[in-house]
């Protein structure tokens, strides 16, 4: 008996001891086994992620599209306020600082800076251009049978490349003409000259301009408005709540900004107006526009010192409208949810 009790705790001791001392040879063979497993991951190549050239590509990407921002833009910016300052004539090698005397010139000679007030037709047109233009994109912004089709038909002529719109009216113009003949079918003689006449002629010219940009600002406007939430509209309706109303509570705030942008491009547009009078009349009977006379003066008349001048008058202009309208009318953002 006294044996049989010495042996059974002999041999419980001496499970114990074997099954710490097996857990403890199993820890340790776990731990060599980690440590095996990361000593070949310490001598692995680097990857694609921890690569110097990794931080630099995307610069790499914007190089390209940089230089030629920097050679297409801030180049000839910067040679346009140079010669500004000069006589150079666009021919010789030799010019002269002349200093601010040029631009003297601009604001000193009524002819020169007579041009501006052309500029009036096309800024009321630009008013009309975008009114149309907003109150087509709110109409084709709700359910309409065919939406999707005048809106192509709106879009369209924004399309058309500028210099064969010029040529397009300026067979619609012509005595004896496309508009001519239509008033003659609808009973209505005249014999008036559309483009002889200073005041038809900026005023037919501008109608063409809205022709044409019209679309640009309905896509803008198109855009602004279906980012509007449906939901917006639903609570709208059922609190009895009308088109109007909804234009006026809902859309016109929420397109605020894109129509801050829209009043800056009808102001800098109708300022560089070029490509439609310059098709149509050349800048003949009164529809000489800036742009227009800038050209003229550089390589008509040889005095691209003078027109560098009067090219960078119209930049500081612009500038200087574009931040007034951006002080008077700041893009705050709408939260209409």
């Amino acid at each position: 008996m006294t044996q049989t009790t010495d042996t059974a705790p002999e041999g419980a001791a001496m499970t114990g001891r074997s099954s710490t001392d097996t857990g403890k040879a199993d820890t340790r063979g776990s731990r060599r086994a980690r440590a095996g497993r990361r000593r070949p991951a310490a001598g692995r190549t680097r990857s694609w992620r921890d690569s110097p050239l990794r931080r630099i590509t995307p610069w790499l990407f914007l190089a390209a599209p940089l230089a030629l921002l920097i050679t297409f833009t801030y180049v000839p910016v910067a040679s346009m306020i140079s010669y500004s300052f000069t006589d150079w004539d666009g021919v010789s090698p030799d010019r002269e600082n002349v200093g601010f005397d040029n631009y003297v010139r601009i604001f000193t000679r009524p002819e020169l800076f007579r041009v501006f007030f052309v500029s009036g037709y096309y800024l009321a047109a630009s008013v009309v251009q975008i009114v149309v233009a907003l109150y087509f994109a709110v109409i084709l912004s709700f359910n309409l049978r065919f939406r999707n089709f005048f809106k192509g038909i709106l879009f369209f002529p924004y399309l058309i490349n500028g210099v064969a719109i010029g040529f397009v009216f300026l067979y619609f113009f012509q005595d004896g003409g496309t508009l001519d003949s239509v008033l003659a079918w609808l009973g209505v003689t005249t014999d008036h000259p559309w483009l002889g006449d200073p005041t038809s002629a900026n005023v037919s010219l501008a109608g063409v301009s809205v022709w044409r940009f019209t679309g640009l600002n309905f896509v803008l406007f198109l855009g602004a408005i279906q980012s509007i939430p449906g939901e917006l509209y639903e609570a709208a309706e059922l609190d009895g709540a009308g088109k109007w109303k909804q234009f006026r509570h809902i859309i016109a705030p929420s397109i605020k900004p894109v129509i801050s942008l829209s009043a800056i491009l009808a102001i800098s547009g109708s300022l560089s107006v070029f490509e439609i009078p310059y098709i149509m009349t050349g800048g003949a009977t009164g529809t000489q526009t800036f742009v227009i006379q800038t050209i003229k003066l550089a390589f008509q008349f040889n005095k691209t010192g003078l027109a560098s001048a009067a090219a960078v008058v119209l930049l500081l202009i612009i500038l200087l409208v574009t931040w007034i309208q951006r002080r008077l009318v700041p893009d705050d953002k709408v939260d209409l949810v």
